[in-house]
């Protein structure tokens, strides 16, 4: 069989099978092009059970692209508070607003429109045209090149950005329009995500493209797709100060540019500093220190570094005025701490009583 006929047959086969197999999600029970849009930006680097809260209350509070265009980033950051990669909220808000703007508040229908959106790349764009409008566009990402590569046992690098325009010309020369596009990016989606799956044995015997697929029939699975190894991450040590002065704890703004530019943190210096270090830092920052515990170590991974943090827990004769000084519940209601300091504050909550639940209160 040659290469575009068994292209030709997987598609034409994914479509009835997402169609009677699809898992119910809350973005495919009302996909409008403003849900549509939502949940891809969520669902980049973050699985789907996690996201699903985070969807549910950011409609409850934005619940279309005026509301996005509108609210206050300290607010917006608040609700994604968890989800990491911050600047893909912020770019929300910045695509709100233009499309409020140059658009008439309604998001453009075509993937080469959406592209010229802030945070919107070829895989969005593509996945919001053909699943909200039914351009014959298809969206590639890492289940599509999956799904691809075992199907045609090719040994392309996944890792080459070639390698995924490739992949998205091919498609494109068969890829349907109207509601097809919409179910077949769908189901390629879902084949990749449940069956033909990334880590583990893939569900052979349960997929519809069994009988086509190459690499299945070859008994090569695992060794497909191709994907050269990143770079490996840098480690940085740090040293975070969980300063206390009677029932509040300091917290300050991290810069508006940068790694989690915008967001709140715990007072932290670069370096594994001992006790006297520590002692010194906080002095830097203007607190009289009376005592102070060394209180743990954590990690944290973003995608180029690594974080290895030491925490020490001070208390203070006085409070900074270089510093927030709030209480737990204030924190947690008020401030969007981001998951790399998430250990220190669950510490600190876990010394006082009723913490306010995120995702709820004011903005200090």
């Amino acid at each position: 069989m040659k290469e575009a006929q068994r292209i030709e047959y997987a598609l034409s086969a994914i479509i009835p099978w997402y169609a009677a197999n699809r898992r119910m999600l809350p973005w495919r029970e009302d996909p409008t092009p403003y849900h549509i849009w939502i949940s891809e930006i969520m669902l980049q680097q973050t699985r789907i059970e996690a996201v699903i809260p985070y969807y549910k209350r950011f409609l409850q509070e934005l619940p279309d692209l005026a509301a996005l265009a509108a609210v206050p980033e300290d607010r917006l950051l608040k609700l994604w508070e968890g989800l990491g990669y911050y600047n893909r909220a912020r770019n929300l808000k910045r695509a709100a607003i233009t499309v409020m703007e140059q658009y008439s508040g309604a998001l453009p229908g075509k993937a080469a429109e959406l592209k010229k959106l802030p945070g919107i790349g070829d895989y969005t764009s593509a996945a919001i045209a053909s699943i909200a409008f039914g351009e014959p566009e298809p969206a590639v990402d890492g289940n599509v090149l999956r799904v691809l590569m075992r199907l045609l046992a090719c040994s392309d690098d996944i890792a080459d950005p070639q390698t995924r325009k490739n992949t998205a010309s091919v498609l494109r020369r068969f890829y349907p329009s109207g509601k097809d596009a919409s179910l077949l990016t769908e189901g390629l989606m879902e084949l990749g995500e449940v069956l033909c799956l990334p880590n583990g044995v893939p569900l052979c015997e349960q997929c519809p493209l069994c009988s086509l697929c190459l690499a299945h029939e070859s008994g090569k699975e695992s060794e497909f797709p191709v994907k050269t190894s990143p770079k490996e991450r840098r480690v940085e040590e740090r040293t975070v100060l969980l300063l206390q002065c009677g029932n509040r704890f300091a917290v300050r703004k991290r810069p508006g540019k940068g790694l989690l530019a915008g967001l709140w943190e715990f007072p932290n210096v670069a370096g594994k500093l001992d006790a006297a270090g520590a002692l010194r830092a906080a002095e830097i920052l203007g607190t009289t220190v009376s005592d102070i515990s060394l209180c743990g170590e954590a990690k944290h991974i973003f995608t180029h570094v690594e974080w290895r943090i030491t925490g020490y827990l001070l208390q203070c004769e006085k409070t900074s005025e270089n510093l927030v000084w709030l209480t737990t519940a204030e924190i947690a209601s008020g401030c969007s701490i981001p998951t790399a300091f998430r250990t220190w504050q669950k510490l600190l909550e876990s010394f006082t009583e009723d913490p306010v639940p995120p995702g709820s209160g004011r903005n200090p």
